[in-house]
């Protein structure tokens, strides 16, 4: 028997032992973030993001919203720069929102959208500016460090489901299209956890 002939049936097994581990290691996740608006109404921000998912480097699940607003909603905010914070919206409020598109993270680039909510939290400069530094100049920046084009048309910057629609279009065939309402986008999805900041397609629809 030569050596070929010897070593071809462990090599087999081998090939065989590899496929075996392949079919029983879960695949692993990753994270997608999905851009929101709400175009109009006295709450803000009328632009946000959410994430759903867990990295592939195996940290916990997550499924967060985040954006961007003033702390007071008052006069002094067309006067220039007040201060801001991060806000997290509520289940209620994103059951009147409108998902428009989602991307899948890379772990890198979920990072750098993590830093940016702390960069622009009470840790960072936290400051608002209507003009320069409102919810949707905070959305284009997490589009930014997605990994996706994003242009800044000030006549845009105060138009949140405008502007979110326009990296949409500019990242075309880089990211997926949603264009739903919160109740009938949570309707294609699996119920999150009851942990979760977005709502389940039972809760999209009711007050919190």
């Amino acid at each position: 028997m030569t050596i070929d002939r010897l070593f071809r049936p462990l090599l087999r097994g081998f090939a065989l032992l590899l496929l075996t581990l392949a079919t029983i290691v879960p695949a692993q996740a990753a994270v997608t973030i999905t851009f929101w608006s709400q175009e109009f109404g006295q709450n803000f921000p009328h632009a946000f993001f959410t994430f759903s998912g867990a990295p592939d480097a195996g940290a916990p699940a997550v499924n967060e919203s985040y954006g961007f607003t003033a702390k007071a909603i008052t006069p002094a905010l067309l006067m220039g720069s007040v201060g801001g914070r991060i806000d997290r919206p509520k289940p209620s409020y994103i059951a009147k929102s409108n998902a428009h598109f989602s991307v899948v993270l890379s772990d890198a680039q979920y990072a750098a959208v993590r830093s940016l909510i702390v960069e622009w939290g009470e840790a960072g400069d936290s400051h608002y500016n209507l003009n320069r530094r409102n919810c949707v100049h905070f959305v284009a920046e997490a589009a930014r460090r997605s990994g996706l084009q994003v242009v800044e048309d000030k006549k845009l910057m105060k138009k949140p489901r405008s502007f979110v629609q326009s990296v949409e279009h500019a990242n075309a065939g880089r990211v997926t299209v949603i264009e739903l309402p919160a109740k009938a986008y949570f309707a294609t999805l699996s119920p999150p956890a009851a942990t979760d900041d977005t709502p389940t397609p039972e809760t999209a629809t009711q007050p919190h």
